[in-house]
């Protein structure tokens, strides 16, 4: 049941710094039909956070979505070279399957996700 679903959080980690990476523009689109449709847009927070991706208006329905994050300017203020410009995460969510958190794990050269909790 929708009701029973609650939202779209996400945190980044850079590992190789071993913090957070703050000030990462992060944007949520859902799959509609074929196409990708634009959600919202949110930087991480001073923890690598964003506590919801979701507008508030808009409830967490069964669907595709996609997180896309800004990897390559979050180096470039860094003044570091990364092998992905933008890393993007596609994630389905089922029906009944409560709060989804989509952790980013990254490095200049290297990414890997999960669902947290």
């Amino acid at each position: 049941m929708v009701a029973d679903l609650s939202g779209i959080s996400t945190h980044i980690l850079d590992t190789s710094l071993g913090r957070p990476a703050a000030a990462v523009a992060v944007t949520l689109e859902q799959k509609i039909g074929d196409a990708w449709v634009f959600l919202s847009r949110q930087t991480t927070d001073g923890h690598g956070r964003v506590k919801q991706m979701l507008p508030d208006a808009k409830a967490l329905e069964a669907a595709e979505y996609r997180l896309s994050f800004a990897t390559g300017a979050y180096f470039a203020a860094f003044g570091v070279a990364g092998l992905y410009p933008v890393v993007e995460i596609t994630f389905e969510v089922c029906s009944g399957g409560g709060h989804y958190h989509i952790p980013l794990l990254l490095t200049a050269n290297g990414y890997s996700t999960y669902r947290g909790s």
